[in-house]
């Protein structure tokens, strides 16, 4: 059987991932939300309670979900790696982390597979997304532009919740009822808070909308019996305490599941997921076997494994260096601090910015901060963190040094340090040495240009430099980079708008004259310089 007749039997899969957000939905219990498509969302699939991102910010977290890998296993666990920072120039940004040479985003294999993968239209995993992998990456990218009959994995990412949305916009009226807010006990309950929050229930409504367009558009297509819907958040929302921290704020997320052929209607899982999951879990849902380099479970289907813990990780987020490694069981949860003589608030001029964060300095210039707040602002912080999260959701008592959990304290304390040294952790390294490995003197590896190969009796070596050559046919051209692990892309059309294709296998070239024009990528690395060959097959 063709890779295209195993294709049309093949689940579509589309993702709605949300920014900054943490299960603040009518199906999880919230009755101030306005969510009615994710709530429908949620009664034809299954609700997961206790899923979690590996970091509580989007760069690291995005790294993790799209490689199938932590993000401290490879050097992208530091916030806003690509970016220049004008307060600080002593950072040594800009740079890409760069995965083992045999990591891909995990869409090409699915476009190996066959499958007609998009992107709409986020990115910022910590590397530019390589050519390979998306056949349309923009803000138009839809699963309605593939050939018919191709399965589709479409990816289409909501900005509006994102802690920016939060401050304040002059005009716009809030829907929300700032008075009926619930504020955390840890920010201070004032009405810049309330208004901050209330947005946000604002900005989570309007997302929900996005999503029943698109819920709208798979029932016109037809196609709502075979896709498997995800609705997922790249970390926690985005307030202080929240983003940026491995506390449940920050990293626990919603997780919702439609799978008509595979799970009943109306569930709800209280199993352990962690976003690193997601990769792996995808590719068995395609019939992909799992690359051995994945580091998550797969968590649906026939090859479904349970976890006892997930993990999440705190680094070098904008300015500030930190460094802080948590483990969660389904009850309690476990911190190290490898910089105890920190405060908890450290300058992250972004953070800054928000509303909430500014009442919070607010009530502390004034010496009018609760307990619960006033954490925030201690002057050191305790080497190890232990809460359970079900008494203490807000995780405010710190059990460490209580000896009635010494045995939690130290199987999670066994757990974490297992798990840092099963998978690497590149926070061991200092930031401007693990950057000299990647980028050697500071400048980006370049892949190097593909060389067309053609295939057939009496044809050796590489295809002549002079860009046109002539064959008797039928004739294959194999393509060839001699950088380690890197991807190629190729396209027989012409100009700027050309759809890059992922080379899987020789090429069989028509009677005539063909254009193959190539190149290739390898993470991290600066994409080659793009090749062009004319063939002519008698």
């Amino acid at each position: 059987m063709s890779n295209q007749d195993t294709a049309t039997n093949l689940p579509n899969i589309l993702w709605f991932i949300m920014e900054d957000t943490s299960p603040r939905f009518g199906c999880y219990g919230d009755a101030l939300a306005r969510t009615p498509n994710i709530d429908r969302l949620a009664a034809g699939g299954t609700r997961f309670t206790h899923a979690f991102s590996t970091a509580g910010v989007c760069a690291p977290s995005r790294a993790a979900i799209f490689t199938g890998l932590y993000q401290t296993s490879f050097g992208a666990h530091h916030m806003r790696t690509t970016h220049v920072n004008e307060h600080v120039p002593e950072l040594p940004t800009p740079y890409e982390a760069v995965p083992p040479h045999y990591v891909k985003v995990f869409s090409e294999y699915l476009r190996a597979r066959g499958y007609f993968c998009s992107n709409n239209h986020k990115t910022d995993y910590q590397f530019k997304s390589p050519v390979t992998a998306w056949d349309e990456n923009g803000p138009r990218a839809h699963w309605r532009h593939r050939a018919p009959g191709e399965p589709f994995f479409a990816v289409f990412n909501a900005s509006g919740t994102h802690e920016s949305k939060m401050w304040p916009r002059e005009g716009e009226p809030l829907a929300t009822d700032p008075d009926q807010v619930t504020v955390p006990p840890y920010l201070r309950d004032g009405s810049e808070t309330r208004e901050a929050l209330a947005r946000h229930y604002d900005n989570i409504a309007e997302s929900d909308a996005i999503l029943g367009q698109l819920l709208s558009e798979l029932d016109e297509d037809g196609l709502a019996d075979n896709t498997i819907v995800f609705l997922l958040s790249d970390h926690g929302e985005g307030l202080p305490r929240a983003k940026r921290w491995p506390y449940d704020a920050g990293i626990r997320v919603p997780l919702i599941v439609r799978w008509p052929a595979g799970m009943a209607s109306g569930g709800v899982s209280d199993e352990l997921v962690s976003m690193v999951d997601l990769a792996p879990t995808v590719l068995a849902l395609a019939g992909i076997e799992r690359p051995l380099h994945f580091q998550g479970n797969i968590f649906l289907g026939a090859e479904k494994r349970q976890r006892d813990h997930i993990f999440a990780t705190r680094d070098r987020y904008d300015e500030a260096y930190d460094m802080m490694r948590a483990v969660r069981s389904a009850r309690f949860k476990y911190i190290q601090n490898f910089y105890p003589q920190l405060p908890y608030h450290v300058w992250v001029r972004y953070l800054h910015r928000h509303p909430a964060h500014q009442e919070l300095l607010r009530g502390f210039a004034e010496g009018t901060l609760t307990d619960a707040q006033q954490i925030h602002f201690g002057e050191r912080r305790p080497v190890e963190e232990l809460y359970d999260c079900e008494a203490d959701p807000f995780e405010l008592v710190n059990l460490a040094g209580d000896a009635r959990h010494h045995a939690t304290l130290a199987q999670l304390r066994a757990a974490l340090e297992e798990w840092r040294r099963t998978f690497g952790d590149m926070g061991e390294v200092p930031e401007a040495q693990m950057v000299q490995a990647m980028w050697p003197g500071g400048r980006q590896p370049v892949t190097a240009a593909p060389l067309f190969i053609p295939l057939g009796p009496g044809h050796v070596g590489v295809a002549p430099a002079e860009q046109d050559a002539s064959y008797e046919g039928p004739l294959d051209v194999m393509l060839f980079c001699g950088t380690q692990g890197a991807s190629i892309a190729y396209t027989l059309e012409d100009g700027d708008g050309a759809h890059w294709k992922l080379y899987t296998a020789p090429l069989r070239l028509a009677a005539g004259l063909s254009v193959v024009r190539a190149k290739a990528i390898r993470i991290g690395f600066q994409e080659s310089e793009e090749r062009a060959m004319r063939f002519t097959v008698d």
